[in-house]
């Protein structure tokens, strides 16, 4: 049996879910570790663990089914221009769009829309200099059982606009299903390259209902500490940036202490320690149930 036959599948059901046990993560090293993402450089569905690529899809589609999004659209300011290979962090970045975030050193603006790097023409060409992303949480249709959640990140041309049938951007697509009361977790997306676009752009359309033993899936995974770290804004993490350490401190003389006056002990006071709040136990999901099936006929040509 091959290395890849030996995966070929899945791992066994005993077995998902458990992730890489600690021999595993020590004898691998750090360098190895890192989070699942599917990049859309070059126009081109890249499956990529850690920084690296290990798959590249010919296909201008990829299914797909968003499990979770960043509650806010997020925004970062590079300065200069990108260079191939180039890995820096941003200048200045918010997780809201509002305002940029309290670890920002060099803020441009104390508002996102009063900020310089957000006029028309401020970037390259007609665009703004500080960029629009999203961020989700997707697993790949055909490997759910894998239970192996990735990060996409779009650019402004895939989330804003108004599209048209078949061919919605994120934003316009997520409205759609909303209004057929279609939970996007619960339908599996087709997410397409527009080839008329000079830059990555994808647009989105429904395919079919997720199976119910799909589903049963996406509702452990939706909680799950690998969909939550897909959506964070992590600037070093996202751009593979070493945080500086923080400068060791100086060491000063130490004054000679004086001698303390001789007085009688006083009684110790008894320390009472604050009780702690114990946060309320949330509900238990209430899975959705919804047939899709006139929501996919809408689509057909």
């Amino acid at each position: 049996m091959s290395e890849l036959d030996l995966f070929k599948g899945g791992l066994p059901a005993y077995l998902r879910g458990a992730g890489a046990d600690e021999v595993t993560k020590t004898l691998a090293g750090e360098s190895s570790g890192g989070m699942r993402r599917i990049s859309i450089k070059g126009n081109a569905f890249r499956e990529m663990i850690g920084g690296k690529e290990y798959r590249v899809s010919e296909e201008r589609t990829m299914n797909v089914v968003i499990i979770k999004a960043a509650p806010k659209v997020s925004r970062t300011y590079y300065e200069g221009t990108y260079a191939e290979g180039e890995s820096k962090p941003p200048v200045c970045w918010s997780s809201d769009s509002q305002k940029p975030d309290e670890a920002v050193k060099d803020k441009q603006s104390n508002t996102c829309l009063n900020c310089p790097q957000n006029i028309k023409g401020s970037g390259q060409g007609e665009s703004r200099a500080c960029r629009y992303s999203q961020r989700l949480a997707v697993v790949i249709e055909g490997e759910i059982d894998r239970e192996e959640v990735y990060q996409l990140v779009l650019p402004s041309t895939s989330i804003f606009g108004d599209g048209e049938k078949g061919k919605l951007p994120l934003r316009a697509y997520a409205e759609f299903l909303s209004l057929k009361d279609a939970p996007m977790s619960g339908v599996v997306t087709e997410m397409k390259f527009d080839i008329a676009s000079p830059v990555p752009k994808l647009f989105f359309r429904p395919i079919r209902p997720v199976t119910e033993e799909e589903w049963e899936v996406i509702q452990r995974l939706k909680e799950s500490k690998e969909a939550n770290k897909a959506i964070e804004l992590t600037v070093s993490q996202a751009d593979n940036v070493q945080k500086e350490a923080p400068p060791a401190p100086k060491k000063e003389a130490l004054p000679v202490p004086k001698p303390a006056p001789v007085e009688e002990p006083e009684e110790e006071e008894e320390v009472i320690e604050e009780p702690k709040k114990v946060a309320p136990k949330k509900a238990a999901p209430v899975a959705e149930s919804s047939s899709l099936e006139d929501l996919i006929g809408e689509w057909d040509d």
